[in-house]
């Protein structure tokens, strides 16, 4: 047998990521024990700038590898323990069941989902009608449903339209409709459409994951803090819209106008229009599904239709936990459309699986996050002013921390600490509400300015469509800006001088 040669086992770290992507994650590893021996708190946050690193490079190498070693070296040099994560795991249990298994149903009605956004998109000719479209139906939907299954039917949408368009213009349909073109020439019309379809898309992406967020801070069901939140003050549904709502209006109001802005201005990435080749191709795929759709297929967008409408009352009731929604509709989708084979079944937890163990390597950077109190001093310094001062502060700081770890988490902790402060008499309960509604408005909104911030814009970074429109953790960033600027803006007025 040939000797192994350490250069292969060079070749084969993380695969076929540049070499200065590995050699950089080596130095992380070698830097990470020496630093947390010297300092701790140091270390602590180092690791999380290396974790960010890693997400940013999500288009080179998939984030979990090189975040899941770093995790593994917190919990080794004891930054951490399995303890830790297990807790940050099981109060996130929740999230997991829902990426395991509402994901999955949602691949199931990808043809309902594709037959009616074709009809909006074909039926609507205004590239600015079609992003508002996105991002206000987003944010309805998350004000009621779950800002990750929102996000799923938006990546399934976007995957739909790619997939026919990339069919089509690979094959004979393309070639016909211009016969008398070179194959270089063809090549070229084909890369300029296809760039900009892929900037149509990272619009209409970015548009309906902002909406999101924007429906989201609303509820107490949109985001998993704002129920958090609601136990601790006894907020009933209402109660809660009605006291968020000096704050989540405006920037609501705020959010589809920069919308509106953006697509008219084309800044920022966004303003890229449908290329009329495109349109005729999705056209002649919806005339052509339309003639061939046989009383089976029919059948069958029938079964997906009322799959959705119940997802939609069952998790606006609120009938069960939202994982085990998804699992009905699974069940009901593939046992009434006769998908009774176990390799039909897993193509559809593809999708999601992945970025499930990716997020519960997040909770492993979010346990040192914990346990070595890194967010203590920001904390500790928001309750020492004025309380003038703490709400607009409390905004600032719960937006600053959510931006680079989980919201949920950074809800979790400052909520504990007002409630802890109301109970020993240290603040009234006026004060209290008017911090739980900067904490709410803090982690939801300013949050949207990196793909750290919130599960949805994490989920959307790393799913298979982001690398296919070339989605990438900067170009979130920069087409998140002018969001991020006006939202946070608004928030922190109306939180600081409305309320």
């Amino acid at each position: 047998m040939s000797s192994i040669s350490p250069r292969s086992f060079w070749q084969n770290f993380l695969g076929p990521a540049p070499t200065w992507y590995k050699a950089v994650i080596i130095g992380f590893l070698l830097i990470n024990p020496l630093l947390f021996i010297l300092a701790p708190f140091a270390a602590g946050w180092l690791l999380i700038i290396e974790f960010i690193f890693t997400l940013a490079m999500a288009l080179k190498c998939y984030p979990l590898q090189p975040g899941g070693l770093l995790a593994i070296e917190a919990v080794l040099i004891g930054m951490t323990s399995p303890d830790s994560i297990r807790a940050e795991v099981y109060s996130n249990f929740p999230v997991i069941l829902l990426l395991m298994f509402m994901v999955a149903g949602i691949f199931f009605m990808k043809e309902l989902l594709l037959y009616v956004f074709t009809k909006i998109l074909l039926g609507i000719r205004s590239k600015t009608m079609i992003a508002f479209l996105f991002s206000s139906v987003a944010a309805l939907l998350s004000a009621f449903l779950d800002a990750l299954t929102v996000t799923a039917v938006i990546i399934s949408v976007a995957l739909g339209f790619y997939s026919v368009y990339h069919k089509v213009a690979s094959g004979k349909a393309f070639r016909d409709e211009h016969e008398h073109a070179t194959d270089d020439a063809i090549g070229e019309i084909h890369r300029s459409d296809l760039e900009e379809f892929r900037a149509f898309l990272r619009n209409l992406l970015m548009h309906g994951a902002v909406g999101t967020a924007l429906g989201g801070v609303c509820t107490t069901v949109g985001e998993p803090q704002n129920l958090l939140i609601a136990s601790k003050l006894e907020w009933e549904f209402i109660e809660f819209f009605i006291t968020m709502a000096p704050v989540t209006m405006p920037v609501l109001v705020v959010g589809f106008c920069t919308c509106i802005l953006l697509e008219w201005s084309k800044t920022f990435g966004y303003g890229a229009r449908l290329p009329e080749p495109v349109r005729n191709i999705l056209n002649e795929f919806d005339e052509q599904q339309t003639s061939e759709r046989t009383a089976t297929d029919k059948a069958r967008l029938v079964i997906q239709a009322i799959a959705a409408v119940v997802l939609v009352i069952a998790l606006a009731f609120h009938w069960a936990e939202v994982g085990f929604i998804g699992l009905m509709i699974i069940v009901i989708q593939t046992a009434f459309n006769g998908i009774i084979e176990e390799h039909q079944l897993g193509r559809a937890f593809e999708e999601a699986l992945p970025f499930t163990a990716l997020l519960v390597v997040f909770f492993g950077v979010v346990a040192v996050i914990h346990d070595q109190h890194l967010f203590a001093p920001v904390i500790d310094y928001v309750l020492a002013l004025d309380f003038e001062l703490q709400p607009g502060m409390f905004y600032i700081a719960n937006g600053l921390l959510s931006a680079i770890s989980d919201n949920v988490f950074v809800a979790t902790v400052y909520i504990n600490e007002v409630v802890s402060a109301y109970r020993d008499n240290e603040i009234t309960r006026e004060h209290l509400e008017l911090l739980a509604v900067a904490i709410n408005t803090g982690t939801n909104i300013p949050s949207v300015a990196t793909p750290n911030g919130q599960a949805a814009f994490l989920f959307l970074l790393t799913s298979s469509v982001a690398p296919l429109v070339r989605l990438s953790y900067g170009r979130m960033v920069v087409m998140a800006l002018p969001y991020t600027i006006a939202m946070g803006l608004t928030g922190w007025f109306c939180v600081q001088y409305i309320l």
